[in-house]
Protein backbone atom coordinates (compact mmCIF):
# COMPACT_ATOMS: atom_id res chain seq x y z
CA UNK A 1 0.00 0.00 0.00
CA UNK A 2 2.83 2.62 0.68
CA UNK A 3 4.58 1.80 -2.53
CA UNK A 4 1.56 2.24 -4.16
CA UNK A 5 0.83 5.68 -2.10
CA UNK A 6 3.36 7.56 -0.93
CA UNK A 7 2.94 9.11 2.11
CA UNK A 8 2.40 12.51 2.96
CA UNK A 9 6.49 13.64 3.95
CA UNK A 10 7.23 11.82 0.89
CA UNK A 11 4.75 14.09 -1.52
CA UNK A 12 6.19 17.04 0.39
CA UNK A 13 9.49 16.47 0.11
CA UNK A 14 8.68 15.91 -3.57
CA UNK A 15 6.67 18.99 -4.40
CA UNK A 16 9.92 20.92 -2.45
CA UNK A 17 12.20 18.76 -4.85
CA UNK A 18 9.88 19.98 -8.00
CA UNK A 19 9.73 24.09 -6.72
CA UNK A 20 13.85 24.38 -6.11
CA UNK A 21 15.68 26.11 -8.67
CA UNK A 22 17.46 24.43 -11.26
CA UNK A 23 21.27 25.65 -11.76
CA UNK A 24 23.65 25.31 -14.66
CA UNK A 25 26.64 26.91 -16.45
CA UNK A 26 26.91 26.70 -20.02
CA UNK A 27 28.83 28.97 -23.04
CA UNK A 28 27.21 30.23 -26.07
CA UNK A 29 28.61 31.42 -28.51
CA UNK A 30 31.77 32.42 -26.42
CA UNK A 31 29.86 33.52 -23.68
CA UNK A 32 29.98 32.06 -20.38
CA UNK A 33 26.92 32.33 -18.56
CA UNK A 34 25.20 30.91 -15.53
CA UNK A 35 21.20 30.19 -15.56
CA UNK A 36 18.40 29.44 -12.81
CA UNK A 37 15.18 27.75 -14.04
CA UNK A 38 12.85 25.85 -12.97
CA UNK A 39 10.39 23.09 -14.23
CA UNK A 40 7.20 24.46 -16.75
CA UNK A 41 9.45 26.56 -18.90
CA UNK A 42 11.16 25.48 -21.72
CA UNK A 43 14.35 22.64 -21.38
CA UNK A 44 15.06 23.93 -17.87
CA UNK A 45 17.64 21.67 -17.03
CA UNK A 46 20.23 22.99 -20.23
CA UNK A 47 20.07 24.85 -23.19
CA UNK A 48 18.47 23.09 -26.03
CA UNK A 49 19.99 22.29 -29.13
CA UNK A 50 18.36 24.45 -31.22
CA UNK A 51 19.31 27.14 -29.21
CA UNK A 52 22.23 26.23 -28.97
CA UNK A 53 22.81 26.00 -32.81
CA UNK A 54 20.82 29.49 -33.15
CA UNK A 55 23.04 31.19 -31.02
CA UNK A 56 26.47 29.72 -33.28
CA UNK A 57 25.26 31.40 -36.22
CA UNK A 58 23.42 35.07 -35.38
CA UNK A 59 25.85 38.04 -36.66
CA UNK A 60 25.75 40.89 -34.33
CA UNK A 61 27.31 44.15 -34.12
CA UNK A 62 28.54 45.50 -30.75
CA UNK A 63 25.63 48.38 -30.72
CA UNK A 64 22.62 46.59 -31.95
CA UNK A 65 18.95 46.82 -30.58
CA UNK A 66 18.12 43.26 -29.98
CA UNK A 67 14.81 41.63 -29.09
CA UNK A 68 14.52 37.99 -27.86
CA UNK A 69 10.77 36.90 -28.93
CA UNK A 70 9.42 34.35 -26.55
CA UNK A 71 12.82 34.44 -24.52
CA UNK A 72 12.11 31.52 -22.09
CA UNK A 73 14.62 31.88 -18.69
CA UNK A 74 16.94 34.14 -21.32
CA UNK A 75 19.37 31.97 -22.75
CA UNK A 76 19.22 34.11 -26.25
CA UNK A 77 18.26 37.00 -25.19
CA UNK A 78 21.21 37.00 -22.48
CA UNK A 79 23.67 36.13 -24.97
CA UNK A 80 22.84 38.93 -27.57
CA UNK A 81 22.80 41.56 -24.62
CA UNK A 82 26.82 39.86 -23.67
CA UNK A 83 27.48 40.51 -27.85
CA UNK A 84 25.93 43.75 -28.07
CA UNK A 85 26.89 45.86 -25.30
CA UNK A 86 26.35 49.32 -26.55
CA UNK A 87 22.97 48.17 -27.63
CA UNK A 88 19.47 47.46 -25.54
CA UNK A 89 18.33 43.79 -25.34
CA UNK A 90 14.39 43.70 -24.97
CA UNK A 91 13.57 40.03 -24.09
CA UNK A 92 9.85 39.15 -24.18
CA UNK A 93 7.45 36.20 -22.90
CA UNK A 94 3.98 36.14 -22.64
CA UNK A 95 4.71 33.83 -19.70
CA UNK A 96 5.33 35.74 -15.98
CA UNK A 97 7.64 33.07 -14.83
CA UNK A 98 9.87 32.88 -17.80
CA UNK A 99 10.00 37.02 -17.91
CA UNK A 100 11.14 36.81 -14.05
CA UNK A 101 13.50 33.85 -14.23
CA UNK A 102 15.09 36.20 -17.24
CA UNK A 103 15.57 39.13 -15.45
CA UNK A 104 16.63 36.83 -11.99
CA UNK A 105 19.29 35.82 -14.64
CA UNK A 106 20.57 38.81 -16.16
CA UNK A 107 21.08 39.81 -12.46
CA UNK A 108 22.84 36.97 -11.91
CA UNK A 109 25.43 37.52 -14.74
CA UNK A 110 26.10 40.89 -14.12
CA UNK A 111 24.23 42.21 -17.34
CA UNK A 112 22.42 45.43 -17.67
CA UNK A 113 22.13 46.25 -21.10
CA UNK A 114 18.80 44.33 -20.83
CA UNK A 115 15.02 44.88 -20.13
CA UNK A 116 12.53 41.93 -20.00
CA UNK A 117 8.72 41.97 -19.98
CA UNK A 118 5.61 40.09 -20.00
CA UNK A 119 4.23 40.57 -23.90
CA UNK A 120 1.89 39.09 -26.13
CA UNK A 121 4.09 38.93 -28.93
CA UNK A 122 4.56 42.60 -29.61
CA UNK A 123 1.77 44.31 -27.53
CA UNK A 124 3.82 45.84 -24.82
CA UNK A 125 6.99 47.21 -27.03
CA UNK A 126 5.19 48.64 -29.67
CA UNK A 127 7.43 51.80 -29.29
CA UNK A 128 10.55 50.04 -29.79
CA UNK A 129 12.90 49.47 -32.78
CA UNK A 130 15.34 46.70 -33.78
CA UNK A 131 18.40 45.93 -35.38
CA UNK A 132 18.08 42.29 -34.67
CA UNK A 133 14.98 39.83 -34.00
CA UNK A 134 15.51 36.32 -32.93
CA UNK A 135 13.01 33.53 -32.12
CA UNK A 136 13.06 29.97 -30.94
CA UNK A 137 9.86 29.16 -32.33
CA UNK A 138 7.66 26.78 -30.92
CA UNK A 139 6.94 23.66 -33.33
CA UNK A 140 3.02 24.30 -33.09
CA UNK A 141 3.81 27.81 -34.45
CA UNK A 142 0.32 28.84 -36.66
CA UNK A 143 0.06 30.08 -40.11
CA UNK A 144 -1.82 32.74 -38.29
CA UNK A 145 0.27 33.55 -35.22
CA UNK A 146 3.89 33.04 -37.36
CA UNK A 147 2.04 35.97 -39.79
CA UNK A 148 1.24 38.23 -37.27
CA UNK A 149 4.86 37.82 -35.26
CA UNK A 150 6.44 38.76 -38.90
CA UNK A 151 4.47 41.52 -39.92
CA UNK A 152 5.11 42.90 -36.22
CA UNK A 153 8.67 42.43 -36.47
CA UNK A 154 9.03 43.65 -39.77
CA UNK A 155 7.50 46.99 -38.75
CA UNK A 156 9.34 47.34 -35.78
CA UNK A 157 12.61 46.66 -37.59
CA UNK A 158 15.24 49.08 -38.73
CA UNK A 159 16.12 49.42 -42.25
CA UNK A 160 18.73 46.87 -42.75
CA UNK A 161 17.40 44.72 -39.44
CA UNK A 162 18.25 41.32 -39.41
CA UNK A 163 15.91 38.48 -38.15
CA UNK A 164 17.16 34.63 -37.31
CA UNK A 165 14.65 31.83 -36.10
CA UNK A 166 15.03 28.50 -35.42
CA UNK A 167 12.62 25.45 -35.68
CA UNK A 168 12.27 22.28 -35.99
CA UNK A 169 13.41 21.13 -39.18
CA UNK A 170 9.60 19.70 -40.45
CA UNK A 171 8.99 23.94 -40.74
CA UNK A 172 11.57 24.91 -42.69
CA UNK A 173 9.31 25.35 -45.79
CA UNK A 174 6.56 26.76 -44.06
CA UNK A 175 8.87 29.61 -42.65
CA UNK A 176 10.78 30.01 -45.90
CA UNK A 177 7.24 31.25 -47.34
CA UNK A 178 6.42 33.66 -44.25
CA UNK A 179 9.97 34.99 -44.35
CA UNK A 180 9.35 35.57 -48.19
CA UNK A 181 5.73 36.99 -48.30
CA UNK A 182 6.81 39.56 -45.91
CA UNK A 183 10.08 40.43 -45.85
CA UNK A 184 10.56 39.41 -49.64
CA UNK A 185 14.13 37.28 -49.03
CA UNK A 186 15.42 34.24 -47.29
CA UNK A 187 18.53 32.73 -46.26
CA UNK A 188 18.50 29.47 -44.99
CA UNK A 189 21.50 29.89 -42.77
CA UNK A 190 21.93 26.09 -41.54
CA UNK A 191 19.67 23.26 -41.88
CA UNK A 192 20.56 19.96 -39.55
CA UNK A 193 18.13 16.50 -39.12
CA UNK A 194 16.04 18.35 -36.17
CA UNK A 195 16.34 22.02 -36.61
CA UNK A 196 16.86 24.85 -39.17
CA UNK A 197 18.70 28.45 -39.19
CA UNK A 198 16.63 30.73 -41.36
CA UNK A 199 17.11 35.04 -41.43
CA UNK A 200 15.68 37.32 -43.92
CA UNK A 201 16.46 41.00 -44.09
CA UNK A 202 14.14 44.24 -43.81
CA UNK A 203 15.23 45.89 -47.03
CA UNK A 204 15.11 49.80 -46.84
CA UNK A 205 11.97 51.62 -47.46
Amino acid sequence: MSEAFPSLQARRARQAELKRDLEFEDTLAGEHLRFRSTWGLFSPRRIDDGTRMLLERIEIRADDDCLDLGCGYGPIGLTLARKAPQGLTTLVDTNYLAVEYSQRNAELNGITNVECLTSNGFSRIRDRRFDLVTSNLPAKVGREMLQTYLLDAHEQMNPGGRIYVVTITGLRRFIEKGFKDVFGNYDKIKQGREYTVAAAIREPD
